[in-house]
């Protein structure tokens, strides 16, 4: 796997963590969601998080990046499930639906729920205050009712809220005060009573939303399971996004390979009764006991970190910072660069013959 491979994943946050965490505006599409063009995307969005966390004294609470990436492909799959059934069964299976939830809960209850969910959820226009709320929802966007985009796009927030593996990142998308305030939850029962009515879909033939709940039932906990559910299941009718979903589950293996719950007590090895051999150590200094070392391979190392930022890094002085940045989120407090000194002539051919076969 290459870790620049283009991955565009998208999922809703609400305007009070985008506020709260300071995300780069460039992060989020034109419908309001956060938007990763790749990896390091959603590493940086991960840092941000970070950045914002006690993870010295709460070092459990860090968010991983390869958790923020499968969030965002689930749901853009999702999506992507939703418009192949437009494609396949009912082109316009949503407009109708917002005829029929305005007929059973009234369209006044149905516009201000929606109303409410694009305020919370608000479009980079909306956010930055370049159109009103109510010119949104009452507008287009590419020949497609707003109304419209933002009932699918509640639709997956409730999708998301009710993924018991998404629960850690509540914060970013929380539906509570859409439940308090407004009919979403009625909506919500009365879409999967009108899909009743409306043809089945995917392999199992269900209901939409049954089929799109499905991963989340199946493999509550589990992020990756749930990944592995859908390419098991869905993998015919993904198309590009199944080589998306296995670039996906590598990035999360790599990120799993090594993990660090914490600085654990540190023992101080006695050597009394040893005073009789010739070696002399230097006494600890304050800090040794407490380090807490990485080793990294410096050549490797220098090698994978070009790869991943796409330019050539051959110098200590040009590693990113954000990699030392990650490397301290980790809870790591020393490096231990192996590999620094001079290279020999059959060393320096080994290199060579190996980059030319890859």
């Amino acid at each position: 796997m290459q870790k620049n491979d283009i991955v565009t994943l998208e999922f809703h946050i609400s305007r009070a963590a985008r506020d709260q965490y300071e995300f780069d505006e460039k992060l989020f599409s034109v419908t309001g969601n956060v938007v990763f063009a790749n990896f390091h995307a959603a590493r940086v969005f991960a840092r941000k998080m970070n950045e914002k966390r006690d993870l010295v004294s709460f070092p459990e609470q860090a968010v991983r990046a390869g958790q923020i990436n499968a969030m965002g492909l689930i749901d853009e799959i999702l999506h992507y499930v939703v418009q192949l059934y437009r494609e396949q069964k009912s082109p316009e299976v949503m407009q109708d639906a917002l005829e029929a939830l305005s007929d059973e809960l009234g369209e006044e209850e149905v516009n201000e729920t929606l109303r409410r969910f694009v305020d919370r959820y608000p479009p980079v226009a909306v956010y930055r205050g370049e159109i009103t709320l109510d010119d949104y929802v009452e507008g287009e966007t590419q020949g497609a009712s707003n109304r419209r985009i933002a009932l699918e796009e509640m639709l997956t927030l409730w999708l998301a809220n009710t993924n018991p593996a998404f629960s850690p990142f509540m914060e970013l998308f929380d539906d509570s005060d859409l439940e308090r305030d407004t009919v979403y939850l009625e909506i919500v029962e009365e879409l999967r009573a009108f899909l009743d009515t409306q043809p089945t879909f995917g392999p199992d033939e269900q209901n939409l939303i049954d089929m799109l709940r499905e991963p989340a039932v199946k493999v509550p906990h589990s992020l990756t399971g749930q990944l592995e559910h859908i390419r098991e299941k869905w993998g015919y009718m993904l198309g590009r996004y199944l080589y998306r979903l296995l670039s996906s589950l590598d990035f999360i293996k790599e990120e799993e390979k090594m993990g660090f719950l914490g600085r654990g007590p540190s023992r101080v090895v006695d050597f009394t009764g040893l005073e009789v051999e010739p070696e002399r150590f230097s006494p600890d200094s304050d800090w040794m006991p407490k380090v807490v070392v990485i080793a990294k391979n410096t050549y490797v190392w220098l090698d994978q970190l070009s790869k991943e930022y796409q330019r050539h890094i051959h110098r200590l002085d040009q590693i990113p910072d954000e990699e030392l940045d990650r490397l301290g989120e980790w809870g790591f407090t020393g490096l231990w660069l192996i590999g620094l000194w001079q290279r020999s002539d059959a060393s320096r051919r080994i290199k060579q013959m190996i980059d030319r076969k890859s």
